[in-house]
């Protein structure tokens, strides 16, 4: 498994597969354009192409190369090898000819492959092939997931970390503090600000949840109008683990360093995940994405309360576990519906799922390591329609709904 860093990235929404992993992409390609480049083509295949209008993937690739002209092909009928969002990088000059080309493949959570399947990131940080072996050595020497991160990453991790956590408390603030619209057809208003002020009337039970409601819409509105997030672990899932994290603070005043132990125990959960399946919806559906941030959340909120490291991996296991078969179907490619409501809503089930396993001794049937093998069949198994292609699901539904209502007599075109 790679460093923490490379999951937990710092970037523009809305989308780290559509957005940050093909700007960073086209970063790397502009570095290296030969000096008679006249004008590049990118071509965009499979999900990169089916949702990139919706995900600004088309923005993300054009900008980095300004002022240079930059055409785009949009391929969603075909998919290249190693995943479905995959892109073409070409530079032309005058005569249209072909001076260099590469092709990438954005992975999830702005991680990127080239054709021959390296990764980016550098090398590998941790031993660990899944959670079983982190747990014999953890059991054996009395460490906890957060320990084990520090002494495999280094020092240098904590203030990596506390730039992620500043990162996230920015996203929440800004997001509790915006109103109106947010970007694209479908005309969506940003819902934080006022869950959050109807939070402070409420009491017990139901005050809590819409805390935590609005923390988490904060987040995804943030990401959903093209500001600053943090992947945890992509941008699709960027509200689950931050508002899980700030409620805690608030209701436990907890210190930073506490929280930062947290991320680092999250991001082993991410990471594990990551490794021995996907983040990626376009490969795996969302459960791959917000399963993922759900599983992540829920072994931080295990942690921070006091459970042992049985108790953390039975809360993430669970939140993994309940959002099996989850798919990816944003309607009109944009990362609103139902993706918002997703990330609040699994915040909630990430404090639950922590709870369920405190109040047992951390025992269960099915492992961490089954059920991360279990997401990835299911997730091979999903029709391409279920995998961020906005060709199934809820994406599918409603527009054949709003074809019904242009088709009736008085309606517009």
């Amino acid at each position: 498994m790679k460093s923490l860093t490379e999951l937990y990235r710092i970037g523009l929404g809305p989308s780290s597969s559509h957005t940050m992993g093909p700007r960073f992409a086209a970063q790397a390609f502009r570095a290296v354009l030969p000096a008679a480049t006249a004008r590049v083509r990118v071509t965009l295949y499979g999900s990169l192409a089916a949702t990139g209008r919706g995900h600004l993937t088309d923005l993300a690739v054009s900008a980095p190369f300004a002022p240079l002209p930059v055409d785009l092909v949009w391929a969603p009928e075909r998919e290249l090898p190693r995943h479905p969002n995959a892109l073409q990088f070409e530079s032309l000059d005058d005569a249209g000819a072909l001076l260099a080309t590469r092709v990438v493949y954005s992975v999830g959570g702005g991680a990127l492959l080239d054709e021959d399947g390296q990764a980016d990131g550098g090398e590998d940080v941790y031993p660990y092939a899944g959670m079983d072996e982190i747990l014999a050595r953890g059991e054996r020497d009395g460490l906890l997931l957060w320990q084990l991160a520090g002494e495999h990453e280094g020092p240098a991790i904590w203030p990596a970390l506390e730039r992620v956590w500043d990162a996230m408390r920015r996203a929440i603030a800004r997001g509790l503090n915006a109103e109106g619209k947010l970007p694209g057809d479908l005309k969506l208003m940003r819902k934080a600000c006022a869950y959050h002020a109807r939070a402070q009337s409420l009491a017990g039970h139901f005050g809590q949840t819409a805390l935590l409601f609005a923390y988490a819409l904060a987040v995804s509105e943030e990401n959903a109008a093209g500001g600053e997030v943090v992947t945890a672990p992509t941008c699709g899932a960027c509200g689950v683990l931050p508002a899980v994290l700030h409620f805690l603070q608030q209701q436990s005043q907890l210190s930073d360093e506490k929280i930062c132990r947290a991320l680092a125990s999250a991001g082993m959960i991410g990471n594990l995940i990551k490794r021995n399946a996907s983040i990626s919806g376009a490969e795996v559906g969302c459960q791959g994405e917000v399963g993922t941030a759900c599983a992540m959340a829920a072994a931080a909120a295990a942690q921070l309360l006091g459970g042992s490291l049985r108790q953390i991996e039975y809360a993430a296991e669970m939140g993994l576990e309940h959002h099996l078969g989850l798919t990816c179907d944003p309607i009109g490619g944009y990362v609103q519906i139902p993706c918002i409501e997703r990330n609040a809503i699994a915040a909630v089930r990430a404090v639950d799922c922590a709870a369920y396993a405190l109040l047992s001794d951390g025992a269960h049937i099915v492992s961490f390591d089954e059920v991360v093998r279990t997401m990835a069949e299911t997730g091979r198994d999903m029709k391409a329609g279920y995998r961020e292609t906005a060709q199934g699901g809820l994406a599918k539904i409603h527009l054949s709904r709003l074809k019904g209502a242009r088709s009736v007599p008085g309606m517009g075109s």
